[in-house]
């Protein structure tokens, strides 16, 4: 499968059964990187109660938190691929290591022309009809992944996971749900509208509080729940952006170099953030007041690659930024970033308004 042409969210099944989550869009030659998402029961077993899924008389579970990671260097670091601008192995799948691909726009066409088998489709369905009616947008600007994409969800308690494809139809559909949030006649609501979605959750983040976070989550738009007449449960529906394939170039470079300088804590203003909506989200910034780290002072981009941060501030907005300080050196220059990734101070990374 040398010449697929794959992007975030699309997922690769290998001859193990393991499923690995697309992540992002540069990638070396021969492999994409990746995220562990499920392996077969075969292979792995979770206590955690959220983990299960069942395919029919398949068990899977799901990976939470460095659980993917630790399988892959313990037991298939095949499944490791070299990354020559970091200089360190990471989790990826190398072309000739895909079995199977499933594709998140392809499978909800399946989905949304045939007759739901359960009371989750049906709720999808319905999500889908009242998103598309009130914005324009077409079935085929949206796609479906997590438990759906692979055919494991569970009727009662599976999430609806979409993904919404391009910036200008992202900027659609968030304006979208923001009327019929506000409208409150309608069956789609905030998740976040109240601190209710962080009831009874532990709290890790060291530098944002459960106010900021809701605070930051609820002006997103992106995190709805669905009041569904039909199964009598409310239903969380999460639209993940993605770039369309217009918008999609590489920034994978084998002779760049990402060099790390230490951590950095700083404020600064944020100078563009068109990329803000997608993995990894990109901030081009300019640092106001430097708190720590010798370089901070040359920042010109804020790259995250965690989901809290997404869409987490807008144009012209002043952050509290926290997190790993890199040097990229290429052919034509270097410059210095902040990045928000998998690290040992995970919880210590932040980057939130400050107000």
């Amino acid at each position: 499968m040398s010449d697929l042409k794959l992007r975030d969210r699309d997922a690769i099944v290998t001859k193990e059964g393991l499923i690995f989550r697309v992540f992002g869009y540069s990638h070396p030659s021969d492999s994409y990187i990746c995220d562990a998402e499920y392996a077969p029961a075969s292979i792995f077993k979770s206590d955690n109660p959220k983990a299960f899924r069942n395919k029919g008389h398949s068990v899977f579970y799901k990976f939470y938190e460095d659980e993917g990671w630790q399988l892959v260097h313990d037991r298939f670091p095949r499944y490791l691929v070299f990354h020559e601008m970091l200089q360190r192995n990471i989790v990826g799948v190398s072309h000739n290591d895909i079995v199977k691909v499933r594709k998140p726009e392809a499978a909800l066409k399946k989905l949304i022309f045939r007759k739901p088998r359960d009371k989750l489709e049906t709720a999808m369905q319905d999500v889908l009809g009242l998103v598309t009616e009130h914005s324009g947008l077409h079935f085929d600007n949206f796609g479906v992944f997590g438990s759906m994409l692979h055919n494991f969800h569970h009727p009662d308690f599976s999430d609806v996971d979409l993904t919404i494809y391009g910036r200008e139809k992202t900027a659609r559909l968030r304006t979208t749900l923001q009327k019929l949030y506000e409208d409150g006649s309608f069956p789609l609501t905030n998740e976040f509208a109240t601190a209710k979605s962080l009831r009874g959750k532990s709290w890790r983040f060291r530098n944002l509080n459960p106010k900021e976070f809701v605070w930051h989550q609820r002006r997103k738009m992106i995190y709805s729940l669905f009041s569904d007449e039909k199964s009598g449960r409310i239903i969380k529906v999460e639209f993940e952006p993605v770039k369309d394939w217009v918008e999609i170039t590489s920034d994978y470079d084998p002779e760049t170099r990402i060099v790390q300088k230490g951590w950095a804590r700083m404020l600064c203003v944020i100078v563009e953030a068109s990329d803000a909506p997608f993995i990894p989200s990109v901030y081009s910034v300019k640092p106001l007041e430097i708190l720590c780290g010798k370089d901070a002072g040359e920042v010109t981009r804020v790259v995250s690659y965690m989901e809290e941060f997404r869409l987490q501030a807008n144009r012209g907005e002043k952050v509290y930024v926290e997190g790993n300080l890199e040097e990229v050196i290429t052919s034509k220059g270097h410059f210095h970033q902040v990045a928000l990734t998998y690290c040992a101070r995970y919880y210590e990374q932040v980057l939130k308004v400050a107000f």
